[in-house]
């Protein structure tokens, strides 16, 4: 199975936070630049289907920027052109990103008819002055609003940690009226300064919390989470039973997936490829029919082994033994041996399968970086 991704990159204005590949005053070429979207959907459809690779995508993902800030009918053509170019499993899942301060009735009922069954829902914090701080769109209302058109689906909510003067009991009331409002998903990750964003400034005059603080955030929160039913399955990410996000897996079990559109990666047979980041630039690229891409190369096998442990040790599953000795013919203990003996308190060991213990999933990083080389 593999995964594909679409990235949409518009929005109604950048967040202070927001180091991603979108644009807020260019709206008005949104449609110009989906034509393109669904034109590299054609050619690499097209491309697969000349070379003879039968490749079936279990999950499909609109992130962005903003995908609902578009016109929804833009966003059921890019699926028209997914289900005609590609052949998606019996019961694929498929995913938008949603701002509730963009969402109507009118376009849920389009995402529905194009066969959306899933939304990610950009709530961040039920407190709106910190809303406000983080240049969001939207206030808590919104978010309210939002999921009572999503009664009976199945949707996400995300929750920031680390805002300007975030307290526990503001943690508290996000996830309980992220829980209390349906939702079956809540990714709850820490708020990361970019340099060259404005919201750097604040980190720079020590305004945002310490890693201490974020750090006693996140166990606060994980502890309610699970008071409220949702289950850890990766550092940042808690579900109901059943409802872990399938794209997002895919990913950390270091799973194939192609990307569409400006700035979207792909791993696919091997390799590791890039879109441009420049919107002019991917639509002139397409026009002239050819592919956008940036950046490509092959994964080295000792990457390949990284990637592997590193992904999978993100996740309460951990690695297993016996299927990265069927990938790669060696004991990745063996592989890993010196790093594996200065991180093995850090680690719980079960049958065939190592994670790391539940104390020292917020550190992970350090962890993991003993096993670069």
């Amino acid at each position: 199975m593999a995964g594909i991704y679409v990235h949409i990159p518009f929005c109604r204005q950048k967040c202070t936070y927001c180091d991603f590949t979108s644009f807020p005053n260019r709206l008005a070429f949104a449609e110009a630049y989906m034509a393109c979207l669904y034109k590299e959907l054609e050619m690499r459809g097209k491309e697969l289907e000349k070379a003879k690779k039968d490749v079936v995508f279990d999950t499909v993902y609109f992130g962005g920027g903003t995908p609902s800030v578009i016109d929804p009918k833009l966003i059921y053509g890019a699926m028209n052109q997914i289900k005609q170019h590609f052949a998606l499993s019996k019961d694929p899942e498929i995913t938008i990103e949603m701002n509730p301060g963009t969402v109507s009735e009118q376009k849920i009922e389009t995402y529905l008819k194009a066969g959306i069954d899933r939304f990610s829902i950009g709530l961040q914090t039920a407190i709106d002055a910190q809303l406000e701080n983080l240049g969001r769109i939207h206030h808590v209302r919104d978010y309210l609003y939002c999921t009572s058109l999503l009664k009976g689906q199945n949707f996400s909510a995300d929750v920031m940690l680390g805002l300007k003067g975030q307290t526990k009991e503001d943690v508290e009331k996000t996830i309980k009226i992220a829980a209390a409002s349906g939702a079956s998903h809540i990714s709850m990750y820490a708020l990361t300064p970019e340099d060259g964003t404005p919201i750097y400034t604040d980190y720079l005059n020590g305004e945002l919390p310490s890693p201490d603080e974020v750090a006693s955030l996140y166990d606060f929160g994980r502890e309610l989470l699970k008071t409220e039913g949702f289950s850890r399955y990766e550092v940042s990410n808690f579900a109901k039973k059943g409802k872990e996000s399938r794209h997002n897996l895919n990913y950390w079990r270091r799973g194939e997936y192609l990307g569409f559109g400006v700035s979207a990666s792909s791993f696919f047979f091997g390799r590791r490829f890039t879109n441009t980041f420049d919107l002019d630039e991917y639509m002139k690229c397409v026009i002239s029919g050819f592919y956008p891409v940036i950046e490509s190369e092959e994964v080295a096998e000792q990457d390949a082994k990284f990637e592997m442990l590193m992904l999978a040790l993100r996740t309460s599953e951990g690695i297993s033994s016996r299927k990265y000795r069927e990938v790669f013919q060696s004991d990745w203990k063996e592989d890993f041996k010196e790093a594996y003996q200065k991180t093995k308190k850090y680690l719980h060991e079960a049958g065939d399968r190592t994670s790391i213990k539940d104390e020292f999933l917020y550190v992970q990083n350090q962890i993991l970086t003993e096993y670069m080389e």
